[in-house]
């Protein structure tokens, strides 16, 4: 928490300092929902209330103006995946049953209602690479023309938890045609179900679970134990958690993956509560890891802050990611605090008290607000078109009148020049989605 300003005179509730480009910290929007989320969890498992008023402010502040986590201020820059983790913390505290919002206030159920209304909305799906949705909302960011594991992997979790906490089958339909089609694109290895990074797996697997202990069918339960067994063999095959795409040297990860080892332990250990069966298999693994990540809390001052590199036995300070710490701090809390004994997640048949909304999230108006039009408005649209037929016409007029100075010798050579010929298939512009390896 000590990275954290959000609380203080001044500062923005909700957000760690930054985001990077701006000089103002480290870390993006959606990594403050990760960390509200560390907290709901935190509550849940130790039931330490110290930090709740801080985590429903952040939270609060965070939903903007139509109550779906799409804040003006960060809506330019929006990502699926980044509304996508607001979303889930939402999702978590209705089932930790987190304290409840003034009745005022939006509510944690019907906050995530609405992030997965607006994200099935039919335009954030399109028919390139046969589905799903893209990386960036809007059309103007980079990254746009990209569909990635982990914006696709947001949803169908989502889903999956909205069908178990409501018994709506609707999320859970819409959950199975994305897994559908994450695997139709090989977003998951059809043959050793291997994924790129480690928060990819887990949220996949966890999504796999909730819909194992909700609709009993036996595929989910199948897909939830080798997804358990691939991340076991390949994000834990030294005894803790290890990154496998940039951990191998220092300074290679980026702000992101220095946060994956968290959600990794977090949402294997609900794993391990919705499907009892992988218990066996995936909590000697997260507890070794654990012990792992406290023996390299080492550094500072203090001789406890923590660094990223797990499986060296040694703090390695998170100056060289280029990083205060905060991912990595909430790494082992995730991991300390996730092997505590609590109940499963909570749905409105078993105590969940958080109310829900099925049609949150359908008048939501991200990207423009229109004033309403006025009668001087439609005055003077009239004049305006008025002004630009009457102009349109005396063109016309004058281009029809022969001109003395147009001559025999100009129009000849005018008949001389070709007019340069158009590729039709050239001229228009295509969208390119990658589909290319899980991201």
């Amino acid at each position: 928490m000590k990275f954290y300003d959000g609380n203080q005179t001044g500062m923005i509730p909700g957000i760690l300092p930054g985001p990077p480009d701006s000089g103002l910290g480290d870390y993006y929007w959606w990594q403050g929902g990760a960390m509200m989320g560390t907290y709901v969890d935190y509550w849940y498992y130790t039931g330490d209330d110290s930090y709740n008023h801080v985590i429903m402010e952040g939270m609060l502040h965070q939903t903007g103006s139509d109550r779906d986590y799409m804040p003006r201020n960060h809506t330019l820059s929006l990502g699926n995946d980044d509304q996508g983790f607001w979303g889930m913390t939402a999702m978590l505290a209705a089932e930790n049953k987190f304290p409840d919002p003034p009745e005022d206030k939006p509510q944690w159920l019907a906050l995530a209602q609405a992030v997965w209304t607006t994200q099935a909305d039919p335009e954030r799906h399109d028919s390139a690479c046969g589905g799903g949705m893209r990386w960036q909302v809007p059309r103007t960011n980079v990254g746009y023309d990209y569909k990635n594991t982990i914006s696709n992997g947001c949803f169908f979790n989502i889903g999956a938890r909205l069908a178990r906490y409501t018994g709506n089958d609707t999320y859970a339909r819409y959950a199975e045609e994305t897994w559908d089609w994450l695997w139709a694109v090989n977003y998951i290895d059809h043959e050793n179900w291997m994924a790129t990074f480690s928060y990819n797996i887990a949220i996949l697997m966890q999504g796999c679970a909730f819909l194992a202990n909700y609709t009993g069918e036996q595929k989910w339960f199948d897909r939830t134990q080798a997804l358990a067994n691939r991340a076991i063999d390949d994000f834990f095959a030294d005894g803790a958690a290890y990154e496998i795409p940039c951990e191998f040297e220092t300074g290679r990860c980026s702000q992101d993956m220095l946060s994956f080892k968290g959600y990794l332990h977090r949402w294997m250990t609900v794993v391990t509560q919705l499907v009892p069966s992988t218990r066996d298999l995936i909590l000697p693994v997260l507890r070794n890891s654990t012990a792992a990540a406290i023996r390299q809390c080492t550094g500072g001052a203090s001789g406890r802050v923590c660094g990223f590199y797990w499986t060296t036995g040694q703090f390695v300070d998170p100056a060289v990611d280029k990083t205060s710490g905060a991912g990595e701090a909430m790494n082992v809390l995730a991991a300390v605090q996730s092997l505590l004994d609590v109940d499963p997640p909570a749905t409105n048949d078993t105590g969940g008290t958080s109310k829900g909304d099925p049609n949150a999230g359908l008048n939501s108006h991200p990207f423009r607000e229109h004033s309403p039009v006025t009668a001087g408005d439609r005055a003077g649209a009239g004049i305006l078109t008025a002004i630009v037929l009457v102009s349109a016409v005396a063109i016309w007029g004058w281009m029809s009148i022969p001109h003395a100075e147009w001559n025999e010798s100009k129009g000849k050579e005018k008949e001389k020049m070709s007019p340069t010929s158009i590729d039709a298939g050239n001229s228009q512009e295509s969208v390119t989605v990658s589909n290319g390896t899980l991201a």
